[in-house]
């Protein structure tokens, strides 16, 4: 899942960049084979590329029979791995549905995607 650790195997974790700390993060989490892994905001202060990584191994670890709950303010990227969504307001769940639909929401789209 994380070639890119490969190459940094003698490096210290905290001397890693903030995508591939959160490479580490995610390889200790898998190694316990959880059924269920939990995330918070896992694209946070990353760069556009390594969200995008991200993103594409937490598609694959569910892929792979994990049940995976992400909380995430990119709703357009965890949306499209997603699927299901709810959307948070003041603490509160305003909307639940599919992220197919949410994503095809215009109010949601408007409101919270930036479209």
């Amino acid at each position: 899942l994380f070639p890119l650790l490969q190459e940094r195997r003698r490096q210290l974790a905290g001397t890693l960049s903030g995508g591939e700390q959160q490479m580490v993060a995610m390889g200790r989490a898998l190694m316990s084979q959880p059924k269920l892994l939990l995330m918070d905001e896992p694209s946070m202060g990353l760069a556009p590329i390594l969200v995008e990584r991200n993103f594409e191994i937490i598609k694959q670890v569910h892929e792979s029979g994990v049940a995976v709950l992400v909380v995430e303010q990119n709703a357009n990227v965890s949306l499209s791995i997603a699927d299901r969504g709810y959307v948070l307001q003041t603490g509160r769940v305003v909307l639940a549905d599919e992220a197919s639909a949410l994503l095809a929401n215009e109010d949601l789209r408007k409101a919270y995607l930036g479209r």
